[in-house]
């Protein structure tokens, strides 16, 4: 059994370590609740976004349009999105699991892969991967990007998808569902209008003037900015929420440990006094004598 002593350093030791992974809670709890907000507010827009862009292509507005060509894949470009920092769970782990899993499937089928990197995690890793081909590595990006933050990635993907240089660009985050359930997504952004799902009576509906051609000429490059966007603030969201949770996993165990370690420490003690009660009544004996 360990010293009184040593079981007192320890558990002081347990007792800071508690404080920072409490402190850290916290602040992630903060900063995902700021997340869930912003993605929520922007989740209505993209939703609809993605409505349209399924229902011109769908229309044969995007026949014409270079952003709809639909080709035989031969390159693909794949945009990860993790984080600059650990401590977040499974977080990390997952995208880079999905990751490798899209870049060995696509290298079966003798597609080519380039990726941008957003994030430290992901970026460390691609850049460890033999033969991965980083066209852009990007870290320190805000909880809610900036224009000029979301364009550097947008820009690149475009220009390198109308060029021919790819023939399918992706993003590749961690969806978003609640503040206990997050999953890896691949979602296809080039060619547009690549959605599932089912398309609102109110798009389906609604008059493009002066036609649909000059409608989809105007905004849909905005329209693949918003699902983009949408997919950071949903990474950033499940970051955050992951993180919470991994640090108050923490802060129960060190809890744990603590009540083991004085339970310990109790019954070190209470050894320690009966030994020295036996040790006097020894004395006392022999004493009497």
């Amino acid at each position: 059994m360990a010293s009184t002593q040593a079981l007192k350093s320890r558990i002081r030791s347990v007792k800071s370590t508690k404080q920072i992974t409490k402190a850290m809670q916290l602040v992630a709890a903060s900063k995902m609740r700021r997340a869930q907000d912003a993605d929520k507010a922007s989740a209505p827009y993209t939703k609809a976004a993605s409505e349209l862009l399924s229902y011109l292509a769908s229309q044969g507005a995007s026949d014409e349009h270079p952003l709809f060509a639909r080709r035989h894949i031969k390159a693909r470009l794949i945009i990860v999105v993790s984080s600059d920092k650990g401590l977040a769970g499974a977080y990390n782990s997952n995208i880079l699991k999905t990751y490798l899993n899209e870049y060995k499937q696509s290298d079966a089928e003798s597609v080519k892969v380039k990726t941008i990197t957003v994030g430290r995690k992901v970026g460390q890793f691609v850049g460890r991967l033999k033969d991965a081909e980083v066209v852009g590595a990007y870290e320190g990006v805000a909880d809610q990007p900036s224009g000029r933050e979301l364009h550097a990635i947008l820009d690149t993907a475009r220009d390198m998808f109308m060029s021919g240089e790819v023939d399918a660009v992706d993003v590749l985050y961690t969806e978003f569902i609640s503040s206990l359930t997050q999953k890896p997504r691949v979602q296809r952004l080039l060619p547009a209008g690549f959605t599932a799902g089912t398309v609102s009576d109110s798009v389906r509906d609604a008059k493009y003037e002066p036609s649909p051609e000059v409608v989809l000429d105007s905004v849909v490059t905005r329209l693949i900015g918003a699902q983009l966007y949408q997919a950071l603030l949903d990474a950033r969201a499940s970051e955050h929420s992951m993180r919470m949770i991994a640090m108050k996993n923490a802060t129960d165990n060190a809890n744990d440990l603590v009540d083991d370690l004085t339970l310990e420490m109790n019954k070190a003690r209470q050894g320690a006094i009966t030994q020295e009660l036996a040790e006097i009544s020894g004395g006392v004996e022999a004493l009497n004598e």
